[in-house]
């Protein structure tokens, strides 16, 4: 359950949002997304974005608008090749061209999945899944871009290649939010942060300034 959560991520912002496991940092995503089935219903509040209340648009309406989500476990499809996945982040762009010149783009972001084009994702390291995930999102050219837990179960030198990716794609003028487990690395990144505990923002501001708070140094650093 979500209760009284606030937040916005402004034009080119890394935002990120930290917490415990089953503070509600999933389910966040998931409702600014439109992926409510179920239990999950908006009772109270507004999602907007650049001035549009998303509220009763379903997923399809709301990437179409300019937001992309990836979700945690990537969600790749492992028969397909790479290119085949990455062409899937383009569905829903009615004009061959667009989707062709924003699959390019991602290829320019990502050469390695150029030169692996036709590898079966399934047989790409997890490291690599995560990087095709992101870059599926991203051929749908989004303004904002979701990431939940992107370096959950990767080696250190892959974090450090995935928190690369999403300082360049911020350079690209892609605002992030980002859901992510490893609290000081997103903190360091992130020009502001949220944390979140049992359904509510208990604690905002600079993500330099939030990685020193003596809450989160005690409840997710371990000092």
């Amino acid at each position: 359950m979500l209760w009284q959560v606030s937040l916005g991520v402004g034009a080119g912002e890394i935002v990120a949002l930290v917490g415990a496991n089953g503070a509600g940092k999933t389910t966040l995503l998931r409702a600014l997304s439109g992926l409510r089935e179920g239990f999950l219903k908006l009772t109270r509040g507004r999602v907007r974005f650049r001035g549009e209340d998303l509220e009763g648009l379903d997923p399809a309406q709301i990437v179409t608008r300019g937001i992309a989500h990836v979700p945690e476990g990537r969600h790749l499809f492992p028969g397909l090749t790479v290119l085949e996945n990455l062409r899937l982040g383009g569905y829903l762009r009615a004009r061959r061209r667009e989707a062709r010149e924003a699959l390019e783009g991602v290829l320019d972001l990502l050469p390695l999945f150029r030169e692996r084009r036709r590898q079966l994702a399934g047989t790409l390291s997890g490291g690599e899944q995560q990087l095709l995930a992101i870059g599926r999102a991203l051929v749908q050219r989004p303004s904002l871009l979701m990431l939940d837990e992107p370096s959950v179960g990767l080696a250190p030198r892959m974090v450090a290649v995935v928190f690369e990716l999403i300082a360049r794609i911020r350079a690209r003028g892609v605002s992030v939010l980002l859901v992510e487990q490893n609290v000081r690395q997103a903190l360091a990144l992130a020009d502001r942060g949220y944390v979140l505990e049992n359904g509510r923002i208990v604690l905002e501001g600079p993500g330099a300034g939030l990685v020193e708070h003596p809450k989160v140094r005690r409840a997710y650093l371990g000092l």
